[in-house]
């Protein structure tokens, strides 16, 4: 029998401090705020086209689009050509310097992005490229590049050839989803998709300053899913992210997608189901559930299963059009967050078109463990109107982010629990299109909050990509 793990219900009240002693006095965390400072122009004509309801240069799950690194922020794009962009500039500047790669977008696939990486070791930028259950280009810079970025020229120059493997490591002819992760000790990782969507495993390689490795597989295709309107023997599993705590320890928050249409209630609805949750002590080598139980380990034939017990934490049937590939973060703690959106029940028990029903009647939901171990589910008050994504961040002080389709942003503070979700800004005047791309590096490291989005168009007349910068409290 398949066993899933119960969401236990949160518990809101006010919780009693230890008493200060006589004459001391302890300022109060602040919660969540959004301060606009500065938006700036990467392209006025940015390449444009709506496929999956999204565009190439904006789709939330790419790890990185944007990133910052020793006082500088890099960004990559597809321009009107279709040539593949990377810019930088130094944290404060108002202009940025860019550099056309030698490589243009195959075809008109929104799930064709650009991901970026840095290798602490050598400090190298890596970018992959254009890959959606097909080849993958890549590129590198040359050594030392980030390092001493204000005394090296930013030209092609300091770019090697585009490769369609990493280095002659050649992967799997079906890649998709390219994430790059930073490791604690200084190297990089690469997470992708082999297979294709409904039937797909996720994998893992690594870059050690010198050379690639592939680790192998780590998610099974295979086993029996069951739901109450028919069954399905192949899915694969998406992220929601994947990522290293302050304390070394690799998150993946995750949902299934079944290959077979007859696990839902209406062919017109998506099949992903359930959000699970596994996590790794030794990079991503073995992976355990929430209870501590190994699940799988990479690249042998053991690898994390649907059939496996104790992989959920938030259990929903195929029925309510969840999506995929949302966000995840882990706080100062430690402690894994995720950012998870469906239509909730209250709006019927049956979608029968996931980008109207979720348009009309989707919520995201902040999903998080809390200090006791368990887990708790709060939703964030504020419609979807769309069918897309929502990304999350947190900040210094353990409030949390969502930033929403069309750049709209949400916050709850720690001091609540999270409960206290209110709109910090409604993303009027950007005239974004809907999903936006996050600096998730910069946070950390001079608490300003970098949204890079593309202004709404038609057809495929470009249009302009800007970077939007908050500050959060210090």
């Amino acid at each position: 029998m398949r066993r899933r793990t119960v969401l236990t219900t949160a518990l809101l009240g006010a919780v009693a401090g230890p008493a200060l002693t006589a004459g001391t006095a302890r300022a109060a965390a602040p919660g969540p705020s959004v301060t606009q400072s500065g938006t700036t122009q990467l392209d006025p004509q940015a390449l444009y086209f709506v496929s999956y309801d999204g565009l190439v240069n904006n789709n939330s799950f790419q790890k990185n689009g944007l990133l910052t690194y020793r006082g500088y922020q890099y960004a990559a794009w597809y321009t009107t050509d279709r040539s593949a962009v990377v810019a930088r500039r130094a944290l404060g500047a108002t202009s940025w310097s860019k550099v056309t790669l030698a490589h243009k977008l195959k075809s008109s696939d929104s799930h064709n992005v650009i991901s970026m990486g840095v290798s602490r070791t050598d400090g190298r930028l890596h970018l992959n490229m254009d890959s959606h259950s097909d080849g993958f280009f890549y590129v590198k810079s040359v050594a030392g590049l980030l390092d001493n970025a204000a005394s090296t020229a930013w030209s092609s120059a300091v770019f090697g050839s585009v490769q369609t493997s990493l280095d002659g490591l050649a992967l799997t002819t079906q890649f998709t989803y390219p994430q790059f992760v930073a490791t604690p000790a200084g190297g990089l990782q690469l997470s992708y998709r082999v297979g294709v969507s409904g039937n797909g495993r996720n994998a893992l390689a690594e870059y050690n300053g010198s050379a690639w490795t592939a680790l192998g597989e780590w998610s099974a295709s295979t086993g029996t899913y069951s739901s109450p309107h028919g069954s399905s023997t192949a899915r694969n599993m998406y992220l929601h992210g994947i990522d290293y705590d302050v304390n070394g320890r690799l998150h993946s928050f995750f949902t299934w997608r079944e290959q077979n249409a007859a696990v839902m209630c209406n062919a017109g609805g998506i099949t992903n189901h359930d959000t699970g949750y596994v996590y790794s002590t030794d990079r991503g080598r073995s992976w355990r559930n929430d209870a501590g139980t190994l699940v799988g380990t990479t690249g042998s034939s053991d690898t994390v299963a649907v059939t496996d017990a104790g992989l959920v934490v938030d259990s929903l049937d195929p029925d309510h059009s969840l999506m995929n590939q949302e966000s995840q973060a882990t706080d100062s703690a430690g402690l894994p967050h995720a950012i998870i959106s469906y239509v909730p029940g209250r709006f019927g028990q049956c979608t029968t078109n996931y980008v109207t029903d979720r348009t009309a009647n989707g919520r995201a939901f902040h999903l998080r463990k809390n200090a006791s171990g368990g887990w708790t589910k709060t939703e964030i008050p504020i419609a979807l109107n769309s069918s897309q994504r929502t990304r999350l961040i947190l900040d210094r002080y353990d409030n949390a982010y969502a930033i929403m389709p069309f750049g709209r942003i949400a916050g709850a503070s720690k001091s609540s629990g999270h409960t206290d979700w209110k709109l910090l800004f409604d993303g009027s005047g950007l005239n974004a299109f809907g999903e936006v791309v996050i600096d998730e590096t910069r946070v950390p490291q001079d608490g300003i909050l970098s949204v890079m989005y593309q202004e709404k168009s038609s057809g495929t007349t470009p249009s302009a990509l800007r970077v939007i910068d908050f500050r959060l409290p210090s």
